[in-house]
């Protein structure tokens, strides 16, 4: 039974100008997940968010999306994707236009947060409706690595956008770019995109909705909570009831003649094991890039815009995967060429941590070349086993599995590395016991309202510089053992055989190899 509601096939140069637009929106998601890590120090200063605030305007946005994503992506199996598309970017450009106003942290958490909501109607469509433009597999498959190089290179053009931007304006305007974006994206996608809908998707599961939703969002502040506050009753209820939440969850997908998630699905180690790859290296990245903007401005001093660009070797790296992805997964077959991904992404942290402690930044850049190019290759790579792998009519929920967990990803990547650069760097300080009790307050806050408060020139400032420079690196080698277990997971979960037409994907091979 076809998923389309009016079934027609699209010329080629239809096609590939609707997956523009499809990528388009994803990097604009992308973008937005790392956009703001630059705008910190100036939002620092114009707002004066605690450090704790500061984690909630980063993460509240990935946080929404990764708990109502399963929800939106089968919303829009009954509404339509591209319906629900033209909705969410509408609703998107109207939160951005709210932040770029936002006159405190408590309204810029807001309106992060309906960014987020608006995100979430977003992301489904975008991949459910490359499955239903793109029939062939090959051609699939490279629609998805264009796709993915949208997705992962925009959290690494982010930092660039907003480097840009904020060299000649204050920090709104990174949001406000999104404005004029959006309303291309609406006029541009009601003329390109079909619609497309699951013609039996079965009744609305309200409870199950709810259910992911608890499941996901206790657990991110548990998280959050115990490195503020330490570990309290708060903390640990907040994680038992996301935990139960998620085993109510599941035993209910299991009992639904029509699931919101099909849960049987993880039953199969290569299917959970590349969405487990995939979270784990979008875990790795963002929550190192999320202050790593900060490090390059308040350590080494370089300006917004001279940060964006020495983020850049991820940028470019991450978009090369494109033109390398077929050749990679046809030499080393799914399983290792995900394993290799994430060893590739772990050396490029273990190198990010030795160079973070050099003058030189030339060393720097070279490390976030493998970086950026496993993360690129990792993400590519998952999304295409995950979407193959799962009846046409499903694509909605399904794609929705696998963005869930790239969202989940960005979200715990800030709430648990964020949090851990935060305590290595107050446990590194040593300050002095005459030093103003306003200024020991903001050093001990952040490295960002310690520098607005004390002179550039004072020695108080450059422990606190070398503390956050420490703190970086335990983080990135932390990040970095959780990636090499993960490649360690792929390389045994994932099936490693290679071969298969030359136009075909990873992912479609891989679902052939499981049906067999």
């Amino acid at each position: 039974m076809s998923d389309v509601v009016a079934p027609r096939e699209l010329t080629p140069r239809r096609r590939w100008a609707a997956l523009a637009v499809l990528s388009i929106a994803v990097l604009v998601l992308a973008i937005d997940n790392t956009v703001l890590y630059l705008a910190v120090p100036s939002l620092t200063a114009d707002l004066s968010p605690t450090a704790n605030e500061v984690l909630w305007i980063g993460d509240v946005y990935s946080l929404a999306l990764a708990g109502l994503l399963v929800v939106m992506g089968s919303l829009a199996d009954r509404v339509g994707r591209k319906r629900l598309l033209l909705v969410g970017a509408a609703a998107f450009g109207a939160a951005s236009l709210f932040a770029a106003l936002s006159t405190s942290p408590a309204m810029l958490i807001a309106a992060r947060l309906l960014l987020g909501v608006a995100g979430a109607t977003l992301m489904p469509s975008t991949l459910s409706l490359i499955r239903t433009v793109f029939t062939d597999p090959a051609e699939r498959a490279r629609a998805i690595a264009a796709w993915a190089a949208a997705a992962s290179g925009g959290a690494a053009v982010g930092p660039l956008v907003g480097g840009a931007l904020l060299e000649h304006f204050s920090w709104g305007s990174v949001f406000l770019i999104n404005v004029p974006i959006m309303v291309l994206l609406v006029v541009a996608g009601a003329w390109l995109l079909p619609e497309s809908r699951d013609p039996a998707p079965g009744p609305f599961d309200l409870v199950s909705a709810l259910l992911s939703m608890a499941a996901i969002v206790p657990v991110v502040w548990a998280v959050k909570h115990t490195v503020a506050a330490g570990v309290d009753v708060a903390g640990v209820a907040a994680l038992a009831a996301g935990a139960g939440a998620g085993v109510l969850f599941v035993r209910r997908q299991r009992r639904l003649p029509v699931p919101l998630i099909d849960v049987s699905l993880f039953a199969r180690p290569a299917f959970a094991g590349s969405v487990f790859a995939g979270f784990m290296a979008v875990f790795a990245l963002i929550g190192t890039l999320f202050f790593f903007s900060q490090y390059l401005q308040l350590v080494r001093g370089f300006s917004p815009l001279q940060a964006g660009l020495g983020e850049l070797p991820t940028t470019l790296s991450a978009i090369a995967v494109v033109a390398v992805v077929g050749r990679f997964s046809r030499r080393l077959g799914l399983g290792r060429a995900i394993a290799v991904s994430l060893a590739l992404v772990t050396g490029g942290l273990v190198a990010v941590a030795v160079t973070e402690g050099l003058t030189g930044y030339i060393w720097l850049a070279l490390a976030l070349v493998p970086l950026g190019l496993g993360v690129g290759l990792a993400q590519t790579l998952t999304t295409d086993a995950v979407v193959s792998s799962v009846p046409p009519r499903k694509a909605g929920a399904a794609s929705a599995i696998s963005e869930t967990a790239l969202e989940l990803g960005v979200a715990m990547g800030v709430a648990v590395l964020g949090s851990v650069v935060s305590l290595v760097y107050r446990a590194g300080l040593a300050l002095p016991d005459g030093l103003d009790p306003a200024a020991r307050a903001a050093v001990i806050d952040s490295l960002a309202a310690g520098t607005h408060a004390l002179d550039p020139a004072s020695p108080v400032l450059d422990g606190a510089r070398a503390a956050f420079t420490t703190a970086m690196q335990t983080t990135s080698l932390i990040a970095a053992a959780v990636t090499l277990a993960a490649a360690v997971v792929a390389w045994r979960t994932i099936p490693a055989t290679a071969g298969g037409d030359a136009g075909t994907g990873a992912g479609e091979r891989a679902a052939t190899d499981r049906a067999r």
